[in-house]
């Protein structure tokens, strides 16, 4: 018997057990719905061929060929050549892994300090919400990529400090969700009850309250990747992201915008790609929107 056949055949027996069943009933809601579904259709493909991309195209992403430089898309060479003869489909794939790898750490980052802050904001209350949360209304009132971008040129280019500068400039719309959560959450009788037995406040946030805020913030996550793609190719192309030879999106778009009125495809094709990617991971976060909104029947 299954996870979710035991958890539905049985009662729940604890409000994790009972927060457990739910979560797994949300996800398969989720996987159901026509949005995501189409979202994942498009994500999942390409990113086993970015993960593939050695055994899915032999050429060398950074071999440079001058004889063959700018040759229009092919049958050799499905997105054609850059001006240095190397080929732009493997380039993609390969940017594919430096553009998700940006992402990924900066959600990593993102997620802790954005639950961090709101966690202990709506916890403690007081001073220290109004602190943290003046903090935050002055961290969003600025524009994220403008922000990112003068970080990013404080810090220095390169992959880490574009990291930094996303993962400095994304949390605060997850620390206002987190506290708004923490401050309904704490309120519970739950919680009442789990300080009545003696539970220590690391015990009450870290057990009972951080599980329950965790997928409304990841839910809201997945909303916000797009941005981050967006802000990770806009650092790439302005130079502040990965440097050269390495490919990634926004470096790619770049390098080829001297060749835009002839050569299309140097610069059109790795933005097709940024352009997909991005629209498939807000149709996933479009679909999950709908999925949560109490409005919906």
């Amino acid at each position: 018997m299954t996870l979710s056949t035991r958890l539905h055949a049985d009662p729940p027996t604890s409000i994790h057990q009972s927060y457990l069943r739910q979560l797994i009933g949300n996800i398969s809601e989720m996987v159901s719905h026509p949005l995501v579904r189409i979202g994942l259709i498009v994500l999942l493909p390409l990113a086993v061929l970015c993960l593939a991309s050695a055994w899915v195209w032999p050429y060398d992403p950074y071999q440079q060929n001058l004889s063959e430089r700018l040759l229009a898309p092919s049958g050799d060479h499905l997105f054609g050549t850059d001006q240095l003869g190397r080929d732009i489909f493997r380039r993609t794939l390969v940017g594919g892994q430096v553009t998700m790898a940006i992402v990924v750490a900066a959600a990593a980052s993102v997620l802790p300090i954005g639950l961090l802050i709101g966690i202990v904001a709506g916890y403690r209350g007081g001073a220290v919400e109004t602190v943290l949360m003046r903090i935050t209304d002055i961290s969003m009132s600025l524009p994220q990529l403008v922000l990112a971008l003068a970080l990013a040129a404080a810090l220095g280019p390169g992959i880490v400090n574009a990291v930094i500068a996303i993962s400095l400039t994304a949390w605060p719309p997850f620390a206002r969700l987190a506290r708004a959560e923490t401050k309904r959450l704490k309120q519970a009788d739950f919680i009442a009850a789990s300080k009545l037995q003696g539970a220590s406040t690391a015990r009450v946030v870290l057990i009972d309250i951080l599980p329950l805020v965790l997928p409304t913030v990841l839910t809201r996550l997945t909303t916000e990747l797009a941005g981050m793609i967006l802000t990770a190719a806009g650092l790439g192309f302005l130079g502040l992201g990965a440097q050269p030879p390495l490919a990634e999106w926004g470096a790619m778009v770049a390098e080829g915008r001297d060749f835009l009125a002839d050569q299309w495809w140097v610069s059109t094709l790795p933005g097709a790609a940024i352009f997909l990617v991005s629209f498939a991971i807000n149709l996933v976060g479009d679909g999950i929107g709908e999925l949560m909104d109490p409005r919906q029947s």
